[in-house]
C-alpha cells in the first residue's frame, strides 16, 4: 500500500515541477497562440487541429471546446480536428502512405491566414509533420505542441509550444492544461 502512496506522490510532484518549469518558459508563447486563433476568428478563417493517439484526442477536445463553450457562452469557433473522420482516415490509409494522411487533409481545407495546430508529444511524428510542411505551404501559421526540444517540429512551425519534459505522461498532462489555457484565454479575447 504504502509503495502505491510513493507512486501517487512522485507522479503528483512531477506534473508540478514540469507545469512550474513550463509556465517560466512558455507564457509569452501561449499570449501568441490565443492572440492568433482570436485574430484568425475575426478574420473569419479557421482553426484546424491534428495530432495522433491520445494527441488526437486532445486535439478533438480543442476543436469541442472552441466550437461549443469553454467557460462562457459565445458564437461558436470554426475550428476542426482532423482527426475525427475515421472514413476519410481509413481510406487515405488505405489508398496513401500513412505519414500523409494529414497533409491530404491539409492540402483539401487549409487556405491562406487560416492557423494549424499540429500535437505530437515526441515532436517527430512523421503525419504530423507533413501536415505542418504542407500547411505552412498554404499559407496557414503553424503552432506545434509537443515536449522536451520540440523535436522536427521546433525547426518548422511559426510557435512552438514544448513543454520541458521528456516522460509522455507528463507531457500530456501538461498539454491538456495548456488547451484549457487556450480556450478560456481565446473566450476572453473573442468577448472583449
Amino acid at each position: 500500500m504504502s509503495k502505491r502512496i510513493d507512486i501517487i506522490n512522485q507522479r503528483i510532484e512531477e506534473t508540478i515541477k514540469v507545469k512550474r518549469e513550463f509556465s517560466k518558459e512558455l507564457k509569452e508563447k501561449i499570449l501568441k497562440v490565443v492572440d492568433v486563433i482570436v485574430k484568425t476568428h475575426k478574420n473569419k478563417k479557421q482553426v484546424f487541429v491534428v495530432g495522433n493517439g491520445g494527441s488526437a484526442a486532445d486535439a478533438q477536445h480543442l476543436a469541442a471546446e472552441l466550437v461549443g463553450r469553454f467557460l462562457k457562452e459565445r458564437e461558436p469557433m470554426n475550428v476542426i480536428a482532423l482527426s475525427t473522420n475515421s472514413s476519410i482516415l481509413t481510406a487515405l490509409v488505405n489508398d496513401y502512405p500513412p505519414e500523409t494522411v494529414f497533409e491530404r487533409q491539409v492540402r483539401a481545407h487549409i487556405k491562406k491566414g487560416d492557423v494549424l495546430i499540429g500535437i505530437t508529444t515526441s515532436g517527430n511524428s512523421p503525419n504530423i509533420i507533413k501536415a505542418i510542411e504542407e500547411g505552412k505551404m498554404r499559407g496557414a501559421l503553424t503552432v506545434g505542441m509537443t515536449g522536451a526540444s520540440g523535436g522536427k517540429m521546433a525547426k518548422i512551425c511559426d510557435i512552438i509550444l514544448n513543454v520541458p519534459s521528456t516522460s509522455t505522461p507528463r507531457i500530456q498532462e501538461s498539454h491538456i492544461f495548456i488547451i484549457h489555457l487556450i480556450c478560456e484565454l481565446v473566450e476572453e479575447g473573442i468577448l472583449n
